[in-house]
């Protein structure tokens, strides 16, 4: 994706920030631990859920599919984490009534947050409205109840301009953060698509969050993605509040980098 000169600017600013302790223990507390594979389980969620408070303190959120919300909940119980789920995902084809009606099963189940998929295919082919009615349907859903993360899919527009008057769209529609990506398409986050939703966030002068979701593994690359959001929006914006990263196999290596364990070899997924 190419980017505006001050956009790359930025970027390029970013290029050696620093892969240490401190960023590794200020990334872990912006973790979604995230599981979204078909196999999941009860089982399995509990588990994720039992690696939520870490050595290095405790992750943000654990997000998980609708139906395991409260089982997560029940496991979560007594710890500070947050209950994510997905909704319209991950193709983002659901009509506004299934989007809500999803959204409001998954609150009365639990759920703090809702990570819900802009119906990404539509506005790219040009569409405005209907796209829009999704996100504003999911948004009364949650009230003031449950955030609601709005994924982009970064990686399915084509180019930066359009990426933007996606994301501009989804914080007039209410969004409390922009996500972006699923996981399940490439490429997920990038860098670049990372700097035009966080111009979009500035430019808004909205309280509205960024996470940045699948593709992240190592503590390096962690990295990147705060320090971009440090050069855009300022040193300090970024808490767990305003800022988010959607992983599964990252916790490991940022564990690794604080000191707890050992980086993990490569691996595929989200």
């Amino acid at each position: 994706m190419k980017l505006p000169a001050d956009l790359q600017s930025a970027l390029d600013a970013c290029a050696n920030a620093p892969s240490d302790d401190a960023t590794a223990r200020r990334a872990i507390g912006m973790l979604d631990l995230t599981s979204l594979n078909g196999d999941d389980t009860d089982r399995t969620v509990e588990a994720l859920c039992a690696r939520a408070v870490t050595p290095a303190g405790p992750v943000a959120a654990v997000c998980v599919w609708p139906r395991f919300v409260a089982t997560a909940r029940k496991a979560l119980e007594g710890t500070p984490v947050k209950v994510a789920t997905v909704v319209n995902f991950p193709t983002g084809e659901a009509d506004a009534a299934a989007v809500a009606a999803e959204a409001r099963r998954a609150v009365a189940d639990g759920a703090d947050e809702i990570d819900v998929v802009l119906p990404y295919r539509a506005f790219i082919d040009g569409a405005r409205t209907q796209p829009m009615n999704v996100v504003k349907a999911c948004r009364e859903a949650c009230g003031s109840a449950a955030l609601m993360k709005v994924i982009l899919e970064s990686g399915a527009f084509p180019d930066a301009d359009l990426l933007a008057w996606a994301a501009r769209d989804a914080i007039a529609a209410g969004a409390d953060f922009l996500k972006t990506s699923t996981g399940k398409t490439q490429p997920a986050a990038t860098p670049e698509a990372a700097a035009v939703i966080l111009d979009s966030i500035y430019e808004s002068g909205k309280e509205v969050g960024f996470k940045a979701a699948g593709g992240i593994r190592d503590a390096a690359g962690a990295a990147l993605f705060l320090a971009l959001a440090d050069e855009i929006l300022g040193e300090g914006w970024a808490t767990p509040k305003t800022f988010r990263f959607g992983a599964s196999s990252l916790l490991d290596a940022l564990l690794a980098e604080a000191g707890h364990g050992v980086a993990p070899a490569a691996v595929a997924g989200y």
